[in-house]
């Protein structure tokens, strides 16, 4: 029988690929964009502070060998340069080639580095390796693990003293002698089901945990995650790409409404021996354990969040006796985020913490023993992060933008909240501001960047600001992209249905004219993990939109309700239970205003597009406002929230089974039927995060409602679609042809606006 009766589907899609007329401008600009380094930014570090910020050390290209890498000193204010680490120094016995140096870290006292080469992907974020310990004093260069096989350590840490380190291989922790490498192995059990001062894939992805175990402050005994994994769901990829037979890949992954880890806190001896299970309230399966930290020398604190993820309870526990008290509970009717910025304070005394309790999300000061809290920024306004804590002199650095929610500046106030919070990011420098501060907080690396303005890295004095050295100016990337930013991108404010305003920036051609009718191209996160409105500079989507644009598109995007821009707890958290709902309803608002006050944009060509949750709002958009979208692109969706992870989706839409008729109502498959324009799916099969199978059982559930779609596969790659050579190029020319082939660029005159 003739293969095309059986594959209409992938035949349209071939069909329209090679009939698509992509200007050759266009498809090279695509390519230099993503596959060559013509837009590459300039690197700076990795960086690292040291002698508490007097210096700072960062990789730089060796003079002696230019395919290697040595470290390098500087004096802070000076700026007198030292080879600390050379590249000759990190040449193993055996070896011709000096290590390459993926990362590194320094021992208390800055005599010995770790380093970190050979690393291999473990999931999306976690790397496995080999570590080496260089002595400086002595230059010896010692490999850690013993016989261990290449690349199988992980999270090496050195102890406060120096004399140790530990790390996880294989799911057990182990820790290792500098001096002579004699190994103690201080965990054991650890296999697919079971392991020890790591995570599991659910709490990697979604509360951003990885290495699971902390040293004490005096190095005596280690604290730890230990995961059992036994009951939670298997979902397996399937690998046809590199092997004769298929290569199954197991993962336990806990979907909405099924069972989880049960995840508990050790404390054990870092010279081995029995371990003091922590005694943490609730059920180990239905309670989450996002933080742990030393609190002194014989108290952990812990973050312990519940299922429902509506209360945060901070607990003190005792690492000798493993007994729990609660020193504060912090609650919300929609969820509570783990604080990452809790720091002591006064000896201990008091810690620091960040609460939306008040509607905005505010630095607050705890006591230790009462849980007295104090507010420490008062305002209306959101603190998006702490930069830093000057006890000695009482300030609090921190990040905000009180007044322009796509910018961050960097702010400090007085511990006590008084006197007026003072701005420290210069006026003139409108745009993202980003900070590492040194351990005295009188210094920091800079980085600075507009949507139109490559990013700077400076060194700069605190609280003057004055810049000492520039690190990173990019000079290169900026002459590069000066013929690509014709016209300068257009912030604006667009309201909803009931006047909430939501924040927008649009990219028009560069030889613009008011007098025609344009199509636009939407591009949409629209969920609460991301916001797209930023006054930011991106390399690789943001000149690609750039040149749509010069083809004859406007680009826009609008940040809708939901999403984390700092407007108050109120703006993010109206979306609980509603994600998918009120993401699209604004969005479609924001549309509709656009059209009806901009004659220049044609509502007869309107097109959308997203990633990973923006592919979720793609579809959103096109099912439940049909008449609105003539094209959609949406790669890597959740069709159905019932098909994502326990964290992440019951955080924002509620327990299953209980709020089962919510995750219908907010769940794009349900509202398939109202597909009328052009629809490309794509997806990769190999999808650990956002899993293929929520694309197929869409791709059936359009098959049964007779929708015509386009369907492109990724065999074998992962959410970002990145993997293998060609690939990155491919997704974004895919994507540029679709869109000239079902909404032509180019202006035409304008339709009578009613």
């Amino acid at each position: 029988m003739p293969l095309s009766r059986f594959l209409p589907v992938a035949a349209l899609l071939v069909t329209s690929m090679l009939s698509a007329q992509v200007p050759q401008q266009t498809t090279d600009m695509v390519k230099r964009i993503f596959a060559s380094r013509d837009f590459a930014p300039q690197r700076f570090g990795p960086a690292r502070w040291l002698e508490e910020g007097t210096a700072y050390t960062t990789v730089e290209k060796s003079e002696a060998n230019p395919d290697a890498s040595d470290i390098v000193r500087y004096a802070t204010a000076s700026g007198e340069r030292s080879i600390y680490i050379s590249a000759r120094q990190l040449v193993a016995a055996g070896a011709t080639d000096p290590l390459e140096i993926e990362d590194y870290s320094w021992s208390a006292d800055g005599k010995q580095a770790l380093i970190f080469t050979n690393s291999e992907r473990v999931w999306r974020q976690n790397t496995r390796g080999d570590f080496w310990v260089l002595d400086r004093v002595s230059g010896r260069l010692s490999k850690l693990g013993g016989d261990a096989p290449a690349s199988t350590l992980m999270y090496a840490k050195f102890s406060p003293q120096g004399d140790r380190v530990a790390y996880v291989r294989q799911g057990d922790i182990y820790v290792e002698r500098v001096a002579d490498g004699a190994i103690t192995r201080i965990t054991s059990g650890a296999d697919s089901l079971h392991v020890h001062g790591m995570s599991d894939w659910v709490y990697e992805e979604e509360f951003d945990l990885r290495d699971g175990f902390r040293w004490s402050p005096d190095g005596t005994r280690i604290a730890y995650t230990d995961f059992d994994m036994t009951g939670v769901g298997t979902f397996v990829l399937i690998n046809n790409t590199d092997s004769l037979y298929p290569q199954v890949i197991p993962i336990q992954y806990p979907k909405a409404g099924t069972t989880n880890s049960a995840v508990r806190i050790g404390v054990v001896s870092a010279s081995g021996g029995p371990t003091v299970w922590i005694q943490t309230p609730g059920d180990a399966r239905d309670n989450y354990i996002p933080r742990i930290e030393w609190a002194g020398p014989q108290e952990l604190v812990i973050q312990r969040i519940n299922r429902r993820q509506d209360t945060n309870l901070v607990l003190l526990a005792d690492a000798a006796t493993g007994s729990v008290r609660t020193v504060m509970t912090e609650k919300d009717s929609a969820w509570v985020d783990v604080v990452d910025d809790l720091r002591w304070l006064e000896g201990g005394k008091r810690f620091l913490w960040v609460s939306e309790r008040d509607g905005w999300r505010h630095a607050y000061l705890v006591n230790r023993v009462d849980g007295k809290i104090t507010l420490a920024t008062p305002g209306a306004f959101d603190v998006s992060g702490i930069a830093g804590v000057d006890e000695k002199s009482g300030w609090l650095y921190y990040i905000a933008s009180p007044d322009n929610a796509t910018q961050r500046y960097l702010w400090r106030v007085k511990l006590s909240g008084t006197p007026k919070p003072e701005r420290l990011t210069p006026t003139p420098q409108a745009g993202l501001h980003t900070y590492r501060l040194s351990p005295d907080n009188k210094w920091a690396f800079h980085t600075w960047s507009a949507f139109d303005t490559p990013p700077t890295i400076e060194l700069v004095s605190l609280p003057d600001h004055k810049s000492t050295r520039v690190l990173a100016d990019n000079a290169v990337l900026r002459a590069a992209v000066a013929p690509v930013i014709k016209r300068p991108v257009e912030f604006f404010k667009v309201p909803t249905a009931d006047g909430t305003l939501m924040d927008g920036w649009m990219i028009k051609p560069a030889d613009f004219d008011s007098t025609k009718a344009y199509p636009i191209l939407m591009y949409v996160y629209g969920e609460v993990a991301g916001q797209t409105v930023l006054d930011s500079w991106s390399s690789g989507a943001g000149l690609w939109y750039r040149t749509l644009a010069d083809q004859g598109y406007i680009v826009a995007s609008v940040d809708n309700r939901g999403t984390p821009a700092p407007k108050g707890r109120h703006w993010r958290k109206q979306v609980y239970g509603a994600i998918g709902i009120l993401s699209s309803s604004d969005q479609a608002d924001a549309v509709r205003a656009l059209t009806r006050t901009r004659a220049y944009i044609d509502p007869g060509r309107v097109a959308i597009w997203g990633w990973s949750g923006g592919g979720s709002s793609t579809l959103q958009a096109l099912f439940r406002y049909p008449d609105l979208y003539q094209v959609g692109m949406s790669v890597a969706p959740v069709p159905d929230e019932r098909l994502y992870d326990t964290i992440y989706q019951e955080r924002y839409s509620g327990l299953l089974p209980q709020n089962a008729d919510a995750y219908e109502k907010a769940s794009a498959i349900t509202y398939a039927e109202g597909l009328k324009g052009r629809l490309l799916l794509v997806h990769g099969s190999g999808d650990d995060n956002v899993h293929y199978q929520g694309s197929e059982k869409l791709v059936n559930r359009l098959i049964e409602l007779g929708k015509s779609f386009d369907f492109m596969t990724y065999p074998n790659r992962s959410h970002c679609i990145c993997e293998g050579t060609g690939t990155t190029l491919h997704v974004y020319s895919l994507l540029t042809r679709y869109l000239n082939e079902h909404l032509p660029a180019g202006p035409v005159d304008r339709r009578p606006i009613p």
